[in-house]
């Protein structure tokens, strides 16, 4: 149990928030120009610029560029017809064929929404050029709110540091009392006066104050290291997560009254665990799941402390913000620990 205490966390957290991202950083790019003129390579340089694309072939011949993305050593073409110059200087529309491999959909749509700024913006160029007189009928101002530079790290972290005190609650709970029946000695506290719930505090009590412990270095490790703002009130913070931890921690016990070895336990206790994680929003928006598994994830404990979580820490979000998901915890976290220990059999 002490690897899973003191290293997994930490290493998950160090880990998971730098790898973990849904940006899209190095798109290896194919160029067919078939066009070849002074606009077209124009066109192509606003690529070879970008910071996000990498040029991995260019060519006149549109099949090399297709056997690229068949092989999967290009995750896009693009294609710039004939007679592209030709038409620009006429004022019609120049036509350009974007070629993407869309078997991951959400990549698909991110590099395909850069590709289409990279042309806007030379679109704009065009135009500015035609008529430097015509300005902009409506000039756009925007600001990022929560997040201003746009690292996805301070969208992660928060939500991995709920995994963190997830994987302590529920696994280590759950493989606890299951232990004792292994060991045999569930028949000797069995025979003793203690009563059932002094005998599931006892069981929840320690790790409940370890997973704050654990809370606290890695909130102290986000802050120190990955620079992610705390611009909430932290205790609250550990108002939620005590609370989220009865949750948790509860499942776990109750799982470990249905099994009979730490296996089992750790079978059941994953497979809970995987389906509430990708359901959560960690790594996907909630939002666009379906409306029957939106609907599920009203069970969903990890869900609700994610969503808190990113509130308190990024928002600055107040007691009377996050109440409703509180309340929803706390009666969850009473329901499934009273279910536990009325789960637990004891025979004197």
């Amino acid at each position: 149990m002490l690897p899973i205490i003191f290293i997994i966390p930490i290493v998950q957290l160090l880990i998971l928030s730098y790898a973990v991202t849904f940006e899209i950083k190095s798109i290896r790019l194919s160029i067919t120009d078939n066009d070849n003129t002074v606009a077209s390579r124009r066109l192509a340089g606003h690529f070879r610029s970008s910071p996000f694309y990498n040029i991995v072939g260019e060519s006149a011949d549109q099949r090399d560029g297709a056997e690229m993305l068949h092989n999967g050593s290009a995750h896009q073409m693009i294609v710039l017809l004939p007679g592209f110059e030709k038409a620009l200087a006429k004022g019609q529309p120049a036509h350009v064929q974007i070629v993407t491999d869309a078997i991951n959909g959400s990549a698909a749509a991110l590099m395909n929404a850069y590709t289409l700024q990279i042309i806007g913006d030379y679109n704009r160029e065009i135009l500015a050029e035609v008529s430097p007189q015509a300005g902009m009928p409506v000039k756009l101002t925007w600001s990022y709110w929560f997040n201003p530079q746009l690292d996805y790290k301070t969208y992660m972290v928060p939500g991995i540091l709920v995994l963190l005190v997830t994987i302590i609650g529920m696994f280590l709970s759950g493989m606890n009392v299951v232990r004792e029946k292994e060991l045999g000695t569930i028949e000797q506290i069995n025979v003793t006066p203690i009563r059932k719930h002094q005998f599931i505090a006892g069981k929840l009590i320690p790790f409940w104050i370890i997973a704050l412990f654990e809370l606290a270095i890695g909130l102290l490790v986000a802050r120190l290291v990955f620079s992610i703002p705390i611009l909430g009130n932290i205790f609250l913070i550990f108002v939620v997560a005590s609370v989220y931890l009865f949750v948790v921690m509860g499942i776990g016990l109750f799982i470990s009254t249905l099994t009979n070895t730490q296996q089992q336990s750790m079978f059941i206790s994953w497979f809970v665990l995987v389906i509430f994680i990708l359901m959560s929003g960690l790594f996907t928006p909630a939002e666009s799941m379906p409306q029957w598994a939106q609907n599920l994830n009203i069970i969903n404990p990890i869900a609700y402390f994610i969503s808190i979580i990113r509130m308190i820490m990024l928002k600055g979000s107040g007691i009377h913000d996050i109440m409703i998901p509180l309340i929803i915890l706390a009666g969850y976290g009473s329901a499934v620990l009273s279910l536990s220990v009325w789960r637990y059999r004891k025979t004197i």
